[in-house]
């Protein structure tokens, strides 16, 4: 039996069989593809995380070192950098799944200092973000004062004209 076009119709299903194995092939190799990109953004993020958390640990052991020996602030220091030198291996040495796992149970034990430190983190977020973006080009610095065009230079006055 033959359709309207002159195909076979059991050759017409074959085709469509055909294009549908091709179709969901390259699906399977474009959701492969994302999932092997997001997981080395994953990685690569995850690394610069530990990294910053590791300087900053580096920062307060040298901070340590500079104050007083056995004062209550080079303890507090020296205290803090451990912690925060521990956390950065932690961060290394763990799957992204485990680490969200973790902070949701964190969540739910202790609220109060999980949100203490999602704020936190969001802080020294923004401030790394803008200190290594740096300015746009073409465009230049503002400046904390205006123009002697914007302002009035008298009560009568309209800005950019004579005062009156």
């Amino acid at each position: 039996m033959t359709d309207t076009t002159g195909n076979n119709a059991g050759g017409s299903d074959t085709s469509r069989q055909n294009m549908t194995d091709r179709a969901r092939e390259a699906a399977t190799d474009a959701a492969g593809a994302a999932r092997d990109m997001a997981e080395d953004r994953t990685r690569r993020a995850k690394s610069a995380v530990a990294d910053e958390v590791g300087g900053v640990a580096h920062a307060l052991r040298k901070a340590a070192d500079d104050l007083r020996e056995g004062s209550p602030q080079e303890r507090t220091f020296a205290q803090i950098a451990d912690t925060l030198a521990d956390v950065s291996e932690t961060i290394r040495g763990k799957d992204v799944g485990e680490m969200v796992h973790e902070a949701n149970l964190m969540a739910r034990r202790h609220p109060l200092t999980f949100l203490g430190g999602a704020a936190l983190l969001g802080f020294t977020a923004v401030r790394f973000a803008k200190a290594s973006g740096g300015q746009r080009r073409g465009s230049a610095p503002r400046r904390g004062y205006t123009t002697a065009s914007s302002v009035p230079s008298s009560p009568g006055a309209t800005p950019g004209g004579p005062a009156i």
